[in-house]
């Protein structure tokens, strides 16, 4: 996924350009610092106490430049509004969130509000066209029954959560003035990989079937996730 971001990226800010960065729901804070270590100024928004401790955590050892680069706010991804003001990011990030949210539509609104004119909004989303995959390749064929026609999941976590179909993002995308500009799929052939597992020691290749089974069809559309990228009008 943090290859397709900085191929978005990349295609569409000019080469050295210091973005303005907001990750909604930054988690520990792994994309906001790359993308800090990358010159850019970043702002991450997180409610859960223990994840904004590690990502603090993770920036003290960062040298002075990056950590001056970086800010972290507590707080929730649909308070946009109330933190900042409109058209204040060039790059919004939304990963692994929405799964969270019962009504996303009020949230990406907000994500478009603070994105100016040409920015970028990247999500990342549990793929609700295609949740029968992870339990029909684990042999749990009832569980991969019940998944056909439903937006619900119980994640590895046992949390009751929601997917998303690309058909309507797509729409609600561009209702909030952020029109889908492309989008990859992300853990095509390595979802059903147990937690914890050790990385393989052709770990590269692994990456590299990944990202080319992530942009190709139509391997991309029964992908674990969906990796969305829209621009503001």
């Amino acid at each position: 996924m943090a290859r397709q971001l900085e191929e978005q990226i990349v295609g569409r800010f000019p080469v050295g350009r210091r973005l303005r960065v907001l990750d909604v729901g930054m988690g520990r804070g792994t994309q906001a610092l790359r993308l800090a270590r990358a010159g850019h100024q970043v702002t991450g928004l997180e409610r859960d106490a223990a994840m904004i401790a590690t990502a603090r955590e993770a920036l003290a050892g960062e040298p002075e430049g990056i950590r001056e680069r970086m800010r972290i706010i507590e707080g929730d991804g649909r308070d946009t509004g109330v933190h900042f003001l409109p058209g204040s990011f060039d790059v919004v990030l939304c990963h692994g969130v929405l799964m969270y949210v019962e009504e996303p539509d009020p949230l990406l609104a907000g994500l478009a509000r603070v994105l100016a004119p040409g920015g970028l909004l990247s999500l990342l989303v549990r793929n609700g066209d295609a949740l029968a995959m992870r339990p029909g390749l684990s042999g749990d064929w009832a569980g991969a029954l019940a998944a056909f026609g439903s937006t619900a999941y119980r994640d590895r976590l046992g949390l009751d959560v929601r997917a998303d179909r690309l058909k309507t993002l797509t729409a609600t995308l561009a209702g909030i003035g952020a029109p889908l500009h492309t989008w990859y799929g992300v853990r095509v052939f390595t979802d059903t990989a147990a937690n914890g597992a050790h990385l393989p020691d052709d770990l590269e290749t692994l990456l590299a079937v990944e990202e080319k089974a992530g942009r190709t069809d139509p391997y991309r559309g029964v992908a674990a996730l969906l990796h969305l990228c829209g621009v503001r009008g």
